[in-house]
């Protein structure tokens, strides 16, 4: 078996060819919105993917905290209080799907500094503050989020964070 796998390894002609799979950003994006599937929120589905070294650390999405009932049973409590999208994001039974996605890492002691992280909806500024002092140096998004102190936030410490435009149809 030795000779015959030397022989076929002398000959064998490596052809390094174009990578014609889809760019780690689509991939990685793709994965976030499959992550938010599991949101139980009825107004914004959000997944969060955050990925180091093109590894995924860690994911999260919208949900109440652990052992609290969700808000396809409890009901939203922003609706009962008529808070309009974009205010008052601290008045809400869920954490943001950024939010759950740094917490996993931390419960699991994964070092964040430096990665990126995918997300289906710009972060809000409080997700911001979070990503920032997380150490994620890259904020890579599909949709857009009512929140301009988001972008200050972003380009005052130098997050580069950027619109993914995947195209209505790979998704």
């Amino acid at each position: 078996m030795k000779e015959k796998l030397e022989d076929y390894l002398k000959s064998l002609k490596l052809k390094i060819s174009e990578d014609t799979r889809e760019p780690w950003d689509v991939y990685f994006m793709r994965i976030a919105l499959l992550v938010r599937e599991r949101s139980s929120c009825f107004h914004r589905k959000v997944g969060a993917v955050i990925v180091k070294r093109n590894r995924i650390l860690s994911t999260g999405y919208n949900q109440p905290p652990s052992g609290f009932p969700h808000c396809d049973q409890i009901g939203c409590i922003r609706d009962d209080l008529g808070i309009k999208s974009g205010e008052n994001q601290e008045v809400c039974y869920a954490l943001h799907a950024e939010q759950n996605a740094l917490m996993q890492a931390a419960r699991f002691g994964i070092a964040t500094e430096g990665a990126t992280i995918y997300v289906t909806h710009k972060p809000c500024s409080v997700c911001a503050r979070l990503i920032i002092n997380a150490g994620i140096k890259r904020v890579v998004y599909l949709e857009d989020y009512p929140d301009p102190l988001t972008d200050f936030l972003f380009k005052s410490t130098g997050v580069n964070f950027e619109r993914l435009d995947m195209g209505r149809g790979k998704l």
